[in-house]
């Protein structure tokens, strides 16, 4: 019995500072593991506001879901690859990484994906084709032909749509109504065509008001559509397609062509033959070479303008949304500071984005309106004679 206590007690007085040690060594190991979660976690829940910012703004092949980085709406992806061959299929075959391959009839695969960050074309389709680099053939990229239904392009559809119910749905009231004044949603949308035409187009065009006043309302309501749509978070808004410079610029060219070709043979002889002195206008043309320059210009302020002030709104807006989560990375103590001011201000900016909504509109529609008006002025002699005709006779 007393050789069993002195061998128990030895062998205790044995594993006591080995214990220590092992506890110590497994403390370590779970601590650095803890280390290496939390960093894992810190650098997947890192925020990068440039490519938040240029994510938001940016085209896309899916439409996003409202607080998911993983979910999207797909969209049909139409492409041309390399060899002439047309291809369709869902842009979910190209998220997250994600390659879709295709066999052709001849037995050729066609490769489709997004372009990553090393890539020349980041966030657009490309396809791969075998290539002879060195003696060996590789995989190459190349931009096929994309006609795919983007985020943009779908955004454009749901704005052309909607201007057309709201159009549409007022001339059925008053084909069923007769002259009975609308109400409630017809109501507004007749205050608002009151609005822009008898206050900015009746005006400036005079009796040429029943001829341009189609397009120039049309104008302001796709880009009033467009504008408040790119407001809304969820389906079918969150697409800033008036920030998209493609499709101001498209805008632009309609103006532009509406007011050279509708344009009076006063307008042009104002741009090559302006009434200045000659020395002005020859042998050096000073007058008519700032004259046309003002023909180009005036759809490029059109262009600028519009997708300037729509884009600075929404970068404002997710700017001081991401304040919350920079921020909230430094602590809870820089977290709460922020917080309530960060959402004030978004509210805040949100509104005046609204408001700004309204005013680019009429500021585009008034600028059209004003360079249709200058390009069809007839000049001080067709006037005196128009005027003094009925009197002749």
């Amino acid at each position: 019995m007393k050789r069993t206590i002195l061998f128990l007690t030895l062998l205790m007085a044995m594993l006591i500072p080995v214990a220590p040690s092992l506890t110590a060594a497994e403390a370590d190991v779970e601590a650095t593991v803890q280390e290496d979660e939390v960093t894992s976690r810190s650098e997947e829940k890192k925020i990068d506001p440039k490519e938040i910012i240029f994510e938001h703004l940016g085209d896309g092949y899916g439409w996003e879901v409202p607080f998911s980085h993983e979910l999207r709406i797909p969209l049909p992806v139409i492409v041309r690859d390399y060899q002439g061959r047309w291809h369709c299929f869902s842009s979910s075959r190209i998220g997250h990484g994600q390659s879709y391959t295709v066999t052709d009839p001849d037995g050729d695969e066609m490769t489709f994906r997004l372009g990553g960050h090393d890539s020349d074309w980041h966030n657009k389709l490309i396809g791969l084709r075998p290539e002879l680099v060195d003696g060996q053939t590789q995989m190459v990229e190349y931009r096929p032909v994309d006609l795919s239904i983007t985020k943009n392009v779908c955004a454009i559809f749901i704005a052309c749509i909607l201007v057309m119910w709201m159009v549409l749905s007022v001339a059925a009231w008053y084909r069923k109504q007769g002259y009975k004044a609308p109400r409630r949603m017809h109501g507004a949308i007749e205050a608002v065509i009151e609005f822009v035409y008898y206050g900015v187009i009746k005006p400036t065009l005079g009796a040429k008001s029943r001829k341009f006043g189609p397009y120039l309302l049309t104008v302001f309501f796709f880009i009033l559509v467009a504008n408040l749509l790119g407001l809304i978070v969820i389906f079918p808004g969150g697409a800033n397609i008036t920030g998209n410079i493609a499709v101001t610029l498209v805008l632009s060219l309609i103006t532009f062509l509406i007011v050279n070709i509708f344009g009076t043979k006063h307008y042009w002889k104002e741009v090559f033959w302006p009434d200045v002195p000659l020395w002005l206008k020859f042998p050096i043309p000073i007058m008519p070479v700032i004259e046309l320059f003002g023909v180009f210009t005036k759809p490029a302020a059109l262009t600028v303008r519009l997708f300037a002030n729509m884009m600075g709104g929404h970068i404002i807006v997710i700017v001081l949304t991401l304040l919350i989560f920079i921020l909230g990375a430094m602590g809870a103590a820089a977290l709460g500071g922020t917080l309530v001011i960060s959402i004030l201000f978004s509210v805040f900016m949100l509104l005046i984005d609204v408001l700004v909504s309204f005013i680019q509109a009429y500021v585009f529609t008034m600028l059209s309106t004003v360079f249709i008006g200058l390009a069809q002025e007839e000049g001080h002699h067709d006037k005196h004679d128009t005027d003094e005709s009925p009197a002749k006779a």
